[in-house]
């Protein structure tokens, strides 16, 4: 697998006319090695494939990282390691521009000989993390099937007359129970006004009856994300919280209808956002449809205004549209899916009709 993701990660890199590519973000060697430490780094170039970490992983590592990669345990200064790893051939470097410090590229600046340009390559491994193999997808179908199992449990014990906090940390607890290395985010519950808030921050405050509660939740398993939502009601409702419900589901489910091989991100948005638009609530949903999922919480592609990302079979998106009305209500459904050859795969399991918890 990872000699499959080095070699095609060369070959974009030659594409880019880069001579070698060095690694620095941790979510991307782990991508491309299998290494879950907190200090590593690679370098790809033709012919050479080198890991580098530190005394601390030497059994780890061995343990994880692919054959195709030859380790070295390094001392602490893994950019002069790198540096010293730099083929004498080569003229054009790519480096991650989106995590490396300036003080970092300063330093790898002074340890390269003056011919050697360093080339900004940030984006270059996220285009190849984007398009998951079988087996990626089915770490996050995982994630995905065991949070949905894990609010099932939580919702099953009530909502009203319980804390947002306490539902959120319930949650939190669940999905570790049942096996998740963590969440993929802190879990948002958000009742009546609060839910108009996208990221709200639960509170110690008691869920009422006869709201809308926003439940957005994920998991981390094996190293993937899962990311849904879901908003629920304590009770009878304001027809006018109906009708906001009534109206996201309309428009995710349309945007669904959407995701296929082909569209850009911004043309699957606008499909949500033509719908809540001529409601009359436009200025009520304020950011994107949706954003790619994997082994980081938000990654590419994204499904927004201004996206004109293609979607492509393999990758694997968010589609959540909301509205959030300011001392009003929130609501927000999403699901994660799968974009196929043929259109496209539901991750997620629960009900999006509106469901009432006591």
């Amino acid at each position: 697998m990872s000699a499959d993701r080095a070699d095609r990660l060369e070959a974009r890199a030659t594409e880019r006319e880069l001579d070698a590519l060095l690694v620095t973000e941790l979510v991307n060697v782990r991508w491309l090695t299998g290494f879950t430490g907190s200090n590593a780094a690679a370098i790809v170039a033709p012919g050479l494939r080198r890991f580098l970490t530190d005394f601390r992983y030497l059994t780890q590592s061995a343990e994880q990282v692919a054959e195709a990669f030859e380790r070295e345990i390094a001392p602490a200064d893994l950019l002069a390691a790198l540096a010293r790893l730099v083929p004498e051939q080569a003229r054009r470097i790519g480096f991650d521009d989106a995590t490396l410090s300036v003080r970092s590229h300063e330093r790898l600046r002074e340890m390269l000989p003056d011919e050697v340009e360093l080339v900004a390559a940030g984006g270059l491994v996220e285009e190849l993390r984007a398009i998951k193999d079988e087996g990626e997808i089915d770490k996050i179908r995982a994630a995905a099937r065991l949070a949905d199992e894990a609010l099932t449990a939580v919702v099953a014990r009530g909502l009203a007359g319980r804390t947002e906090r306490d539902v959120a940390l319930d949650l939190e607890f669940e999905q570790r129970r049942r096996g998740a290395e963590g969440v993929s985010f802190p879990p948002i519950v958000a009742a009546a006004a609060h839910g108009a808030l996208p990221h709200a921050v639960p509170r110690d405050v008691e869920i009422p009856r006869g709201t809308l509660v926003v439940i957005d939740w994920g998991c981390r398993l094996d190293g993937y994300c899962s990311d849904c939502t879901r908003t629920f009601a304590t009770g009878e409702l304001d027809p006018r919280d109906r009708e906001v419900y009534d109206l996201v589901l309309d428009a995710q489910m349309a945007a669904l209808a959407a995701v296929r091989p082909g569209p850009t991100g911004r043309e699957v948005d606008a499909v949500a956002r033509e719908i809540i638009t001529a409601a009359g609530h436009g200025e009520h949903f304020g950011h994107g449809l949706g954003h790619g999922v994997g082994l980081d919480i938000h990654e590419a592609p994204r499904l927004s205004t201004t996206s004109e990302a293609t979607l492509a079979a393999g990758q694997i998106v968010t589609v959540e549209p909301g509205v959030y009305i300011p001392g009003a209500v929130g609501v927000r459904i999403e699901d994660l899916v799968v974009v196929r050859e043929d259109g496209h795969e539901v991750l997620s399991t629960l009900t999006k009709e509106l469901t009432t918890v006591g």
